[in-house]
């Protein structure tokens, strides 16, 4: 039986990332907290395919608005750091990522997703979870769906801005409402 992650402290993790400069470097929950801030973790199947590209760079072309609620974003998927590299220098009219704004991390040892519980064994790739975890290390929110469905960025922001008030947040709350 699965066990219930919610409200527990995350799963710590530190995995060799393609950075957003391209440069090969670390990401970590631990440093994330350090700083202070939230942690946007999901997961993806696989370099190189179809629905993937579309929510990495929907994720990147926002960025600028996760960052402005302190948070950081990591994608994760158990290829390389030299596939995650190699995607990304291809171009996004050729499916392709392009420049990114956010690491994308390599669990190639498959030890953070199956932490996570998003690992498919038999394949050896993550099915598409989203987590947000606080400062504190808490993790506040998670969603696992199909592989063969993208995620709305605008749920993720809407959520995390609803986890920051602190506050209880009715059904269909949006920023700016007050909560209950």
């Amino acid at each position: 039986m699965a066990e219930r992650m919610v409200g527990k402290q995350a799963p710590r993790f530190e995995m060799e990332a393609v950075l957003a400069n391209k440069e090969f470097g670390k990401v970590s929950l631990e440093e994330n907290m350090k700083n202070d801030k939230w942690t946007v973790l999901f997961f993806y199947p696989m370099d190189f395919t179809f629905v993937c590209p579309t929510e990495i760079t929907a994720l990147s072309d926002r960025y600028d608005e996760f960052e402005d609620l302190d948070a950081e974003v990591i994608g994760v998927s158990t290829d390389t750091i030299h596939t995650h590299l190699a995607w990304i220098k291809t171009d996004r009219k050729d499916n392709g990522l392009g420049d990114l704004k956010y690491p994308i991390a390599a669990d190639t040892n498959h030890i953070v997703s199956r932490e996570y519980g998003v690992l498919i064994e038999e394949e050896g790739v993550a099915l598409r979870g989203l987590f947000i975890i606080n400062p504190e290390g808490e993790l506040q929110y998670q969603v696992v769906n199909h592989n063969n469905i993208g995620r709305d960025v605008d749920e993720t922001l809407r959520v995390l801005q609803a986890l920051q008030t602190g506050g209880l947040c009715p059904a269909n709350w949006k920023p700016g409402q007050t909560t209950l």
